[in-house]
Order: C-alpha cells, then structure tokens, then sequence
C-alpha cells in the first residue's frame, strides 16, 4: 500500500511537471522572439510601433513590451490598455494569444503587455509555489507606477486606463479593481474569479465597470468556485463566477434585472455556445457584463487552441474576445 501511494504521488507530480512545461512551451510559441531594451527606442526585433522596456518598482527592474497604435496623435489624449499574461507566461505570449496590437491600430489606443515576478502576478492567492506571492511581491504599485510612467511618456487619457488578463492575469485584474479603481475605469477578467482572499479587503473606491468571460468548462478554474488547480495540485481558492459577478454587480449598484441574450453559433464545431448577462441601472454610468461560454475552456474566445483540448478545453469562436472587450471599455472611462 506504502509503494502504491508513492507511485500514485509521483504520477500526480509527473502529471504537474509536464503541465507546467507544456505551458511553457505554449507560452514560448506565442511569443515574439525579443530581447530587452532598458532604455527608450525601438528594439530591432519587434514592429515599428513596438519596444521594451523597463522601469523601478519596489526595488525590482520590471519589464514590459508597449505597442503604440498606427494613428497615434500626441497632441490628443490617448487611451491606455494594460494585457496581463497568464501564471508561467510574459507579456510576448499575450500578443499573439490576444491580437491587441491590431485591435489598438484600428481604434487608436495604446497597450502595454507588462511581465510578472518570475513569470507570476500576486494577485491574493498565496500560492506557495509562486514566488510573487510567497515574496509578496507589490503589483499594485508596479502596475500603477506603469500606468504614471507611460502618461509621461505619452499623451495618456487618464479617464480611460484599463486593465484585462487571463487566468493568473485575471485574478490579478480583479485586485487591481479593488484597489486601483482611482486609476483604472474598467477590468476585463477572462478565465479567472475574485481570489476568495481578496474579496473581504476589496474595496473600490467607485463603481468599477467589468466584463467577465468565462468558460463553464474550465478545467483549472472552476466555475462554481473553489480551488483553482492542475490536476490535484492546487493553486489557490477563488470565488464562483456568479459570486464574481455578483460582487462586481453590488459595487456599482446596479439596480435592474440582467439582460440574457444569446450569441449566434457561428461555429457549431467548437462544441461552445455563448450566452451574455448584462447588469445596466448601475451608479456612474458603470455595468457588468457575463459571457458565459457554454463547453468553453481556459482559453481566449476567438485566440488560438494554444494547447490541446484534453489539457485546457474548448476555445470558442464564436466571438473574439479582444474585438468585445474593447467595444466594452471604448464605453466606460471614469466619470
């Protein structure tokens, strides 16, 4: 029995370490092959409109990649997106996963693609195999000394800063509504909840716009709540997507029943259908959208299977998610 509990230990962890390298390699063929630039100027290696850089924070070097959409106008107030990788990535990965550069040249923003600490964000959960977590490392200060950073540098428009993420960069956009809601006017989490450790601190100090896409059949973030995980390894307790929504429904005071709609099935093949909850009645303007992708996984609707569906589920095509969560905060700047 003792030999057989070890074994079954050693599969579980063989299981892990595979995942995690599988993400890694994921993680390596969306990204742009890119050294660092720690000054100002243009990197060899990315497009005319792109560079790296970094900047102090909490005596760390931090570094990020800037897109600058093609009809940018210094004389005109600009708005400013910020993409936050998943757990194991960086800010390359998320340009092919997301086509944000696209989407900025044809609605003339600017977007910021930041790295975490070792490739993680803290975003509340105390992960113990995350050394931004178990360092307590001070995201938020990072991501709003970005934000400071790039307004000298450009034109920003400090009423329309925003802020997305997958999975680990979800979780992490949800902190940041909480405790950055001064400098950020909405928050886009895909395929991650409201860590449970943040929920009771949470605090906005106004309503803060969000829109949630979510897949019901997430095989690493439940939608009913609970442990975040990699097969029996977990990652973090986070809340359910109703609690999430919820939440963020009770913070902007919305005070009329959702809208339920549904999204045509332009690809039966997917094996997803899309329905949208809409939350309007809110204080200041502000509203909360679901998408809740039926069968859909831990993935970008509309991006690259960027792993088999055996490992991460279905990724739906039926709308692309970066296209929608622009259109949504081309709507919401701070009141």
């Amino acid at each position: 029995m003792a030999r057989l509990a070890v074994n079954k230990t050693k599969a579980v962890c063989s299981i892990f370490l595979v995942l995690v390298l599988l993400l890694s390699l994921a993680s390596s063929s969306c990204a742009f092959r890119s050294g660092r630039n720690t000054g100002q100027g243009a990197d060899s290696n990315l497009a005319n409109n792109d560079y790296s850089s970094s900047i102090l924070s909490g005596g760390l070097e931090r570094t990020y990649i800037v897109h600058v959409g093609a009809g940018h106008d210094k004389n005109r107030p600009t708005p400013l997106l910020i993409v936050l990788h998943g757990g194991g990535g960086d800010g390359q990965g998320m340009i092919k996963l997301t086509g944000f550069n696209d989407v900025a040249d044809e609605n003339n923003f600017i977007v910021v693609y930041p790295d975490g600490f070792e490739k993680h964000w803290n975003d509340g959960r105390a992960v113990q195999s995350y050394s931004a977590q178990t360092q307590n490392i001070d995201d938020v200060a990072f991501i709003s000394a970005l934000i400071d950073h790039l307004s000298g540098e450009y034109n920003i428009d400090a009423k329309r800063v925003y802020v997305t993420g997958m999975s680990n960069g979800a979780f992490m956009s949800n902190r940041l509504g909480c405790e950055l809601s001064n400098k950020i006017a909405a928050i886009a989490p895909i395929a991650g909840n409201m860590p449970a450790n943040i929920a009771p601190v949470c605090a906005p100090a106004r309503p803060v716009s969000a829109l949630i896409i979510n897949g019901t059949e997430d095989p690493l973030v439940p939608w009913s709540g609970g442990y975040a995980h990699i097969g029996q390894v977990k990652l973090g307790e986070v809340l359910s997507v109703e609690e999430t929504v919820k939440f963020w429904v009770d913070n902007a005071k919305c005070s009329s029943p959702p809208l339920i709609a549904q999204l045509p099935d332009k690809d039966p093949s997917d094996g997803t259908s899309v329905t949208t909850e809409t939350y309007k009645g809110c204080a200041d303007s502000a509203e909360v959208i679901l998408y809740k992708v039926e069968g859909g996984g831990h993935t970008w609707p509309g991006g690259p299977q960027y792993l088999p569906r055996l490992i991460i589920g279905s990724t739906s095509r039926d709308f692309n998610a970066s296209e929608v969560i622009w259109q949504f905060f081309s709507q919401h700047p701070i009141q």
